[in-house]
């Protein structure tokens, strides 16, 4: 009688464990559809933020902002590496008003950032996504999981992304 509650309790608890381990899977955030422009003023669904499986930074940034450029300047230093490494693909979110949202484009092309750039000037993306202060920095893993978050820039932040790259990349390699 002993044994079997035992062994009762014990599958009571597996059987938990597995459930809310599939309702993590199930209930993870997602990046939401929203309407916003590219680069080049085209209308950009921003479900197609996709990298074929693999991981993507999602930055959310100003053209004044002074935290996000050197965020930007550091995430540039290091992409090409980056994406050598772990094949990471990086989207800007310019979230420059409609009046200053012309300054987007050459701020970028002046940089020479090679980053997929976007706006969102009226900030529905930004407040879907639950953004209050930039720079606000996403990473989400190949299934379209967002899996870390920072808001805020300080120097050596960048080193923390590439360690949440890392994990993603292994986690991936485990599983095949």
């Amino acid at each position: 009688m002993k044994k079997l509650f035992i062994l009762t309790v014990v599958l009571f608890i597996t059987g938990n464990i597995f459930a809310q381990t599939d309702s993590l899977t199930k209930n993870a955030k997602k990046i939401p559809s929203i309407e916003i422009k590219d680069i080049n003023g085209t209308p950009f669904n921003t479900s197609k933020i996709q990298n074929n499986g693999k991981p993507i930074i999602l930055d959310f940034w100003a053209t004044w902002c002074k935290p996000c450029i050197k965020e930007l300047m550091a995430l540039d230093e290091n992409y090409e590496d980056w994406q050598d490494e772990t094949g990471v693909k990086i989207y800007i979110v310019s979230i420059d008003e409609a009046r200053s949202m012309n300054r987007v484009a050459p701020f970028v092309n002046g940089k020479g950032w090679s980053f997929e750039v976007l706006l969102d000037p009226n900030s529905d993306f930004k407040r879907a996504m639950g953004v209050v202060d930039v720079p606000h920095t996403f990473i989400i893993d190949g299934n379209g999981n967002i899996v870390y978050e920072h808001s805020g820039y300080y120097e050596g932040d960048e080193d923390d992304l590439h360690q949440e790259l890392l994990k993603i990349v292994n986690k991936n390699k485990d599983k095949k």
